[in-house]
């Protein structure tokens, strides 16, 4: 099993093949990565099976920064000082960069950014500016690219992670069954779980997005925008749903699909496979029984705190069923109070 891990550059080897591109493109790396390791600095890594690097990424807080051209904002910032992620169809750079995004928000950074030879990394480059770090100036030969944290601009996911409530946003718990809850939602994983079986290196625990497909009457009432609260069912044989069954997360929806929009079943399975748990043969089972909707969303934050179902029923008198049902904005203000999510994240509730 292969984790996400944080070592001390001291820890890492500097002559892994991993590293190979980073010393062609910057000479000074290795003597970098060795004042860095005297530093005491620390990276986010993922290895192989074999204990080779898959995966690095270091990050940096600064205050004053001066050989960004035009000077970048006054405030603390986050810079992506190194990343690298050797690809491998997993989405394992979102996953990553997802990283580097909830630290600058957990930091308190006004931004976040990188420096990056653009040409020279154009897949890279598109990931960044997805995800709303955009092209800011130079710095040098390189581009630089600048996301502020706390600014709603752009598209859905350009604003990621921010949640925007807007009048006509609608807030819906969705309920998931646990033996998809953590490989959707990684970061929301019940302290009781065994993540050895369940968090691994595969493109819908890595991704930001994730599809939800269901036939559950009320999701045809979807808009991009809408917010949905993830609620954990409870663990199968457990009689008692008091502290299995809990609201996990926060999620916007991107886009809702009917299966009869897709040309045929080739069709969906693309659309689908990247960000759904199913495997082809169970894509295929969804199809084949019919009136799927597929609702595409992004994975925006994992409370700090679960609420069990007991509370919710408790506090706001939230029906038996718990599938798929629309709650009150009010309902949501005090979940975020609960659940001790930043509330700056949510905007205009």
């Amino acid at each position: 099993m292969k984790y996400i891990e944080v070592k001390k550059f001291s820890e890492i080897d500097l002559n892994d093949p991993f590293f190979d591109s980073l010393k062609r493109d910057y000479s000074d790396f290795p003597e970098w990565f060795k004042r860095k390791a005297k530093e005491g600095a620390k990276a986010f890594i993922l290895n192989r099976d074999d204990g080779s690097l898959q995966a690095f990424l270091y990050l940096k807080e600064e205050d004053t920064v001066n050989d960004v051209y035009p000077p970048l904002p006054n405030g603390k910032k986050i810079k992506i000082g190194t990343f690298k992620v050797d690809p491998h169809g997993t989405r394992l750079g979102e996953r990553f960069l997802k990283i580097a995004i909830d630290y600058a928000y957990e930091n308190n950074a006004r931004c976040l950014y990188v420096t990056t030879y653009k040409e020279k990394h154009p897949q890279l480059v598109k990931l960044f500016e997805e995800f709303g770090l955009k092209y800011y100036g130079s710095k040098g030969q390189e581009s630089v690219f600048v996301k502020e944290m706390f600014k709603l601009e752009g598209n859905l996911t350009e604003r990621y992670p921010l949640v925007e409530i807007k009048d006509e946003t609608k807030i819906y718990v969705l309920g998931i069954y646990p033996e998809y809850h953590t490989r959707l939602f990684p970061d929301s994983k019940l302290k009781t779980e065994n993540s050895d079986e369940i968090i691994r290196d595969i493109s819908h625990t890595n991704g930001i997005f994730k599809n939800y497909i269901a036939k559950i009457h009320g999701l045809q009432k979807l808009k991009p925008g809408d917010v949905l609260v993830i609620y954990r069912t409870k663990d199968k044989g457990r009689q008692s749903a008091r502290y299995s069954s809990v609201l996990t997360s926060l999620c916007v929806v991107l886009e809702k699909k009917h299966q009869d929009e897709f040309r045929d079943f080739s069709d969906f399975y693309i659309y689908c496979k990247p960000y759904s748990v199913f495997t082809r043969n169970e894509l295929m089972y969804q199809y084949k029984t019919g009136d799927k909707k597929v609702v595409r969303m992004t994975y925006n934050v994992a409370f700090k705190k679960r609420l069990i179902k007991e509370y919710i029923e408790k506090n706001f008198g939230i029906p038996n069923y718990w599938g798929f049902f629309e709650i009150p904005k009010e309902f949501l203000k005090q979940i975020i109070i609960d659940a001790n999510v930043d509330e700056r994240l949510i905007i205009g509730l």
